[in-house]
């Protein structure tokens, strides 16, 4: 059965629950630059979801962001992969999501550290996980096969790179999902 988004959100209104669980849908995104926020917030407004920006507990300076620079914070964290940078807080009432789409840019060709800091600390189980992401030359599909390597629990859906892409583009990917706008 394909729900679409006015169902699963009037379900969820007017019941409390659907067949798939909450019947919400949250968009959840780290973004460095803004890039990654500005197509979290269309993907948001598109599926009329609820949106949290995953932001670490230390913001990124420019200085951080420097992947030339070996010893710069988001290099040093990108070489550990035990590395798991705070949260700046936690999303409330996750346990009230169904889809749970979670975008960031591609670093080292993977999700950055701070993605798997919330993996880690929201209780994911049950619910139906769809990455997205942006990048200035790499492709989503390490970074996906990483998550599902590093969470193999969750139900990852297939991930889309979503650089500049337009509404047709997301509906297309959206369909594909079985998430009808």
């Amino acid at each position: 059965m394909t729900l679409t988004v006015m169902n699963l959100q009037a379900m969820a209104q007017s019941a409390g629950t659907t067949e798939n669980g909450g019947g919400r849908i949250l968009v959840a995104y780290f973004s460095a630059t803004g890039t990654t926020a500005a197509v979290a917030e269309k993907l948001a407004d598109m599926t009329r979801a609820d949106i949290y920006a995953i932001m670490p507990e230390e913001p990124y300076s420019t200085a951080d962001l420097d992947w030339r620079n070996k010893k710069s914070r988001s290099s040093v964290e990108m070489e550990n992969p035990d590395a798991r940078p705070a949260l700046h807080g936690r999303k409330e009432n996750i346990a009230a999501y169904d889809v749970v789409f979670i975008g960031y840019p591609i670093w080292w060709d993977l999700a950055p550290r701070v993605v798997n800091t919330f993996l880690e600390v929201h209780d994911l189980a049950g619910k139906t996980v769809v990455p997205f992401a942006t990048s200035g030359g790499s492709t989503i599909a390490n970074s996906v096969a990483m998550l599902r390597k590093t969470y193999p629990n969750l139900d990852w859906k297939d991930g889309k790179l979503l650089n500049n892409s337009s509404e047709t583009v997301i509906r297309a990917w959206l369909d594909k999902l079985g998430i009808k706008i």
